[in-house]
């Protein structure tokens, strides 16, 4: 069994100050694939150290210069697509259609940057309008510096897309560590910046956990910028470590997003939006649906079309395509989604279907997929975000409750409205406190548009021009007119 007991720092694989290390998990076999550096602060300081080192040669580039290279990942990413989705699925568990689409994501995202720093060219220098005669101004972006990229494991190689990919194309360098649970898909990274030709120190990778590399990297002085996306809890020690220092922060958190089902919607178009929402990747996104809000008209055909869904679903091997629910991504995971099939017998909750009268593969860390009906408000199944396949739901009689109750959450992540009028569904979308809301579709995230939440559910924005935007300052050249 390898271990990967090597930190990527200055374009090297050099062995990690660490002697701990982590077992990763196959979650479908349950067996150890291999171990993992638990890293440390040391680790923490050298990546710092290079990444600062190559700063001013990796933002003295022009943006053609950097776009060149995210085109390099995007083709290398392509050029391994379906050993990546193997791996993908190996690693966290995802059927094999879901890590395609993940990796067709992290691809489109590499390629969107690469536009975006071509374009930032053009835009360095543009003279502002003003009303003071004989005085100038232009309008430079510079990027924010060294930034700190921590990302989670529901989504390899997706949520370091996100990152990564701005900010090199603003012209920062990067401290990557992705998440200790699947860290298989994220090795590939440090392989192509190597094939890319990166300058040295442009892109740092770290092996390890919280304790050994979270911690240290978020509250290192040589970090300008730290960019969290994970659970609440640990946001908020990101936040606090980070505040001493005052360092620049995205956070991008939990959710507990609500789906809204009027009665003039088709309600067999209607549970396949449901079943997307909420069952892929067994449950485990932070903007997952969770919380069905239909209109007393439709609500018991809906049930009944959703039961038919649920029980089509194939749990099994990730590998095995015909697979469309694999396991949850780790044994941590899953005993905290049976936690809350406990709190529902404790609250009494009705179900639709239930996760323990289905029979499960004999092995893997699988929760079969939960829908309950009629769930007070009050209920911790409602207001809390589960992080697995569990959907509870409520009906509602008027368009105005359906507004105020899916706005009656801590998070505004996502939303989605499902209507048999376009009009009418945008028109819900526009009074609800989320920032990325669907109608009449599945949950399509481009990299053109923003992805962030309100409350919540974390602080900045990521993808789009925000995105490019959260890793630059904003200067302004000011004097006399030429």
């Amino acid at each position: 069994m390898q271990r990967l007991d090597k930190q990527f720092i200055a374009n090297q694989w050099v062995p990690s100050h660490s002697t701990r290390t982590l077992p990763v998990i196959n979650p479908y076999t349950e067996t150890a694939i291999t171990e993992v550096t638990a890293g440390d602060a040391k680790d923490v300081d050298a990546a710092v150290v290079a990444a600062r080192r190559a700063l001013p040669g990796w933002q003295a580039l022009t943006g053609e210069q950097r776009a060149v290279y995210l085109d390099g990942f995007a083709q290398s990413l392509t050029a391994r697509r379906e050993e990546l989705i193997r791996l993908s699925s190996t690693n966290n568990g995802k059927a094999l259609a879901e890590a395609g689409i993940d990796l067709d994501d992290a691809i489109a995202c590499y390629r969107y940057y690469a536009e975006q720093a071509r374009k930032l060219d053009s835009r360095q220098g543009q003279p502002v309008e003003l009303d003071m005669v004989g005085v100038e101004a232009r309008c430079y972006f510079d990027p924010v510096g060294v930034v700190g990229l921590i990302t989670p494991w529901n989504f390899p190689l997706v949520t370091s897309a996100w990152k990564l990919a701005p900010a090199l194309a603003a012209g920062c360098t990067a401290v990557l560590k992705p998440s200790e649970v699947t860290p298989l898909p994220e090795q590939a990274l440090a392989e192509i910046a190597l094939e890319v030709g990166l300058p040295e120190g442009v892109f740092n990778l770290l092996h390890g956990d919280g304790e050994g590399i979270g911690a240290p990297l978020s509250q290192h002085r040589g970090i300008d910028k730290v960019s969290f996306t994970g659970s609440n809890r640990v946001g908020e020690a990101v936040m606090r470590a980070a505040a001493d220092g005052s360092r620049n922060i995205s956070l991008e958190l939990g959710g507990k997003s609500p789906i809204i089902v009027m009665d003039d919607a088709d309600v067999e178009e209607a549970a396949d939006h449901v079943m997307a929402g909420i069952y892929f990747n067994a449950g485990q996104i932070c903007s997952a649906t969770s919380r069905l809000i239909v209109h007393e008209a439709v609500a018991d055909a809906l049930y009944a079309a959703l039961g038919q869904r649920i029980d089509s679903l194939v749990l099994g091997d990730p590998l095995d395509e015909a697979t469309t629910q694999g396991p949850m991504t780790s044994a941590r995971q899953k005993e905290a989604v049976e936690h809350y099939l406990s709190i529902a017998d404790q609250e009494g909750l009705t179900a639709v279907r239930d996760a323990r009268d289905r029979p499960l593969p004999q092995q893997g860390y699988f929760v079969a997929p939960t829908l309950y009906r009629d769930v007070p408000v009050d209920s911790r199944l409602w207001r809390e975000e589960i992080f697995g396949p569990v959907l509870c739901g409520r009906s509602v009689s008027s368009e105005q409750d359906t507004i105020a109750l899916a706005n009656d959450s801590d998070y505004g992540l996502a939303a989605t409205v499902v209507s048999g009028d376009p009009a009418r569904a945008k028109r819900i979308g526009r009074q609800l406190q989320a920032g990325s809301i669907w109608y009449n579709s599945e949950q399509l995230v481009l990299p053109q548009t923003a992805w962030g939440g309100f409350k919540r559910s974390g602080i900045g924005r990521e993808l789009g021009p925000w995105g490019l935007a959260s890793y630059q300052e904003i200067k302004h050249i000011i004097g006399p007119a030429n």
